[in-house]
């Protein structure tokens, strides 16, 4: 599983970030999913290897514009690049309001389908080889965070069960291991449940919208490799603005994937203040985020960074890509 992001800045975006994007993929293959779509995404993905033509998905957490205002030119450039296969779109029923109305008011004109599905607790959705659900969040407006769970798992065979009930290497063992059901000549059903296990764990990554109750993932959690939760504040500063926005502190975020054994958290969608370098006494730095969510979790911590990549390797692994 590859994560890429493409914007990690909330509200506005820096002359070092863009607005709120993060592309998902499997480990080989070119298709791939999105999770938000803040403004001038499209540009993002021009200095990456992904291709708009493979998207299979879009998945947006909320109506905020830095988690949206990319989706018209997006959907626009798939229509001028010839696209044909379907699209999936995922999110509140605003997103579609939102984009119908861009539709009707500037002759946006879509020849591939786009199918909409409005979000819910009850969503199940297959895309780019991933089964995704939802689960609903702490926000100013409907917000949701997405547990996207690797399919297609190699199985494992049982070999020595098969050879104690006489049945030898051949087709048959291809069969059951590609998940089929064998009828044997002697009148024999082998049912590939029966005889197979997966060869390891399925990689799942759990990535939320704006949030400020960091626990309402705690099921959507369960058996996760990676957490990618905001933490556009540090907890002073947090305090300093109020709990209007609604969103987490780094302690917070930090403080859950703890409790919840994680052994994985990206943080993400950073306050335009915190800055990679500082130029006047008072600056706020990018480095207090990771310096006081170092303080409460002991799991593999990493900062979002534009166009920065990882591999949620098949042991369980982030590593930089």
């Amino acid at each position: 599983m590859k994560i890429t992001f493409l914007g990690t800045s909330s509200g506005a975006p820096t002359k070092q970030r863009n607005l709120s994007a993060t592309a998902v993929q499997p480990e080989k293959g070119k298709p791939w999913i999105l999770i938000d779509c803040g403004e001038a995404t499209q540009h993002q993905l021009l200095r990456t290897p992904l291709s708009a033509q493979k998207l299979e998905a879009i998945l947006i957490t909320h109506i905020h514009g830095d988690h949206c205002y990319g989706l018209p030119g997006l959907l626009a450039s798939c229509q001028l690049g010839g696209r044909k296969q379907p699209l999936t779109l995922v999110g509140p029923a605003a997103v579609r309001d939102f984009i119908e109305a861009v539709i009707s008011t500037t002759q946006l004109y879509l020849e591939y389908p786009l199918h909409f599905i409005e979000v819910s607790q009850e969503l199940s959705v297959s895309a780019a080889g991933f089964a995704i659900s939802a689960v609903p969040l702490s926000h100013r407006t409907e917000c949701w965070g997405y547990r996207i769970e690797e399919q297609d798992v190699p199985l494992q065979l049982d070999v020595e069960r098969l050879r104690r009930e006489g049945i030898e290497a051949g087709p048959t063992y291809a069969r059951l291991q590609s998940g089929q059901d064998v009828q044997l000549a002697d009148g024999r059903l082998l049912r590939s449940g029966d005889y197979t296990q997966l060869s390891r764990k399925p990689r799942v990554a759990v990535i939320a919208g704006d949030n400020d109750t960091p626990e309402c993932l705690a099921a959507a959690c369960e058996r996760a490799d990676l957490l990618v939760h905001e933490a556009t504040y540090t907890e002073a500063v947090l305090k300093q603005v109020g709990p209007e926005p609604q969103h987490s502190s780094a302690a917070r975020v930090a403080r859950f994937a703890e409790q919840a054994g994680i052994p994985n958290l990206i943080l993400t969608h950073f306050s335009p203040r915190y800055a990679r370098t500082t130029r006047r006494p008072g600056d706020h730095s990018i480095r207090e985020i990771h310096d006081e969510a170092g303080q409460y979790y002991s799991g593999q911590l990493a900062l979002a960074e534009d166009l920065g990549g990882w591999l949620l390797s098949r042991q369980g692994l982030l590593l930089p890509l």
